[in-house]
């Protein structure tokens, strides 16, 4: 019977527990800012969270545009629950960010588009939304 205590009963190779490599502590991969605000788009859209929800998160037009579509909770499904297929993000411009995603319900997807403006403070914010190529206009003044 073997003395050597470093190895299991019964094994015969001389590796030990010294020499298994080191492992590599993964580093948790920062949230970009366009998946952060489909993620938030995509919760008032389908009704999961209201639309005074993104309130601070908005800028102009966006909130007024939110506004006037969570109602109809145009991202609600009847069966499946909606989820970010893909998520896409382009900077044309130093603190913009223009992104697309695709929403995924079952069989049903439906595109989203939506801008993002870094403000002075740093903080990103929605600064237009479409859905399904459609955009829409904030309401006129009276």
């Amino acid at each position: 019977m073997s003395t050597n205590r470093t190895r299991p009963a019964g094994r015969h190779d001389r590796r030990g527990p010294h020499s298994v490599p080191p492992q590599r502590t993964r580093v948790p991969r920062r949230v970009r800012p366009h998946h952060w605000f489909a993620e938030r788009l995509l919760a008032v859209l389908s009704g999961q969270r209201p639309v005074h929800w993104m309130l601070g998160h908005t800028i102009g037009e966006a909130y007024d545009q939110l506004a006037e579509l969570a109602p109809r909770t145009p991202l609600r499904s009847r069966g499946a629950r909606p989820v970010i297929r893909m998520c896409h993000g382009a900077q044309p411009a130093p603190g913009v960010v223009e992104a697309c995603a695709s929403i995924a319900a079952g069989e049903q997807v439906r595109a989203m588009a939506f801008r993002l403006e870094q403000g002075t403070d740093l903080r990103w914010r929605c600064a237009a939304v479409e859905l399904g190529g459609e955009r829409l206009q904030a309401p006129l003044p009276h």
